[in-house]
């Protein structure tokens, strides 16, 4: 009898067992999905085209690509996430899976999408995880996105690079652009409207002449 009991608890465990893994493989399967969609390819507007980078506050962002020749525009607000229509205050719990980012509209004749790539990392510290500077948190995490396998083999190649030169793990993810959120109006050309700002003063513009320093070729003459 217990011999009898004892395979048929464990013909029900095994059964137990494989439709547990069997649904797990399946999660899993949905949540890697759901992570690697595919990319969005934003087409050119008036001969402009779009990148998307998000590298900690996006008032400092904003303004060191800017200064950048070839660069039109650069608009804050937020990307990464999976809810809806975020704000600066739903994306500062960091729950909503958004970081702070920026749009950069650029001529590409000028300036091409690999040295886009070169200012992100030439402007940041590339190892630290989960912020830049100060400011901490999965919404001041680093991130680059990508419309299209050419820009994530540039991004690979740049990032696999500059992990060798520095010999440390580099803390930026690689994600396929899916959509961005414009910021609230006052948070555009944030730097630019309030020098006297604490923290614009102490880290956003130290932040941007550092970066102006290392690549003043790069650097538009009214800057």
């Amino acid at each position: 009898m217990k011999q009898t009991s004892y395979i048929l608890l464990t013909a029900l465990f095994l059964l137990t067992s494989c439709q547990t893994n069997s649904q797990s493989k399946k999660n899993n399967k949905e949540i890697t999905q759901n992570q690697n969609p595919t990319p969005i390819q934003v087409e050119p507007i008036d001969g402009l085209e779009r990148a998307y980078f998000a590298s900690g506050c996006f008032w400092c962002v904003e303004a060191i690509y800017e200064s950048v020749k070839g660069v039109k525009e650069s608009i804050s607000g937020y990307s990464g996430g999976h809810t809806e229509n975020p704000t600066y205050q739903s994306s500062n719990t960091g729950r909503t899976g958004h970081a702070e980012a920026v749009e950069i509209i650029y001529d590409s004749k000028v300036v091409s999408f690999a040295t886009l790539v070169d200012v992100y990392f030439g402007s940041q510290n590339p190892t630290q995880v989960n912020g830049q500077g100060p400011d901490h948190g999965p919404q001041y995490r680093s991130i680059i996105f990508y419309q299209n396998e050419k820009q994530k083999n540039i991004i690979e190649q740049k990032k696999e690079a500059l992990s060798k030169k520095l010999k440390k793990r580099i803390a930026a993810e690689i994600l396929p652009f899916q959509k961005f959120w414009i910021g609230e109006s006052y948070h555009q050309d944030f730097e630019k409207r309030n020098p006297n700002n604490g923290y614009i003063r102490n880290v956003s513009i130290p932040r941007l002449k550092r970066f102006q320093a290392k690549f003043p070729e790069l650097i538009k003459e009214t800057h």
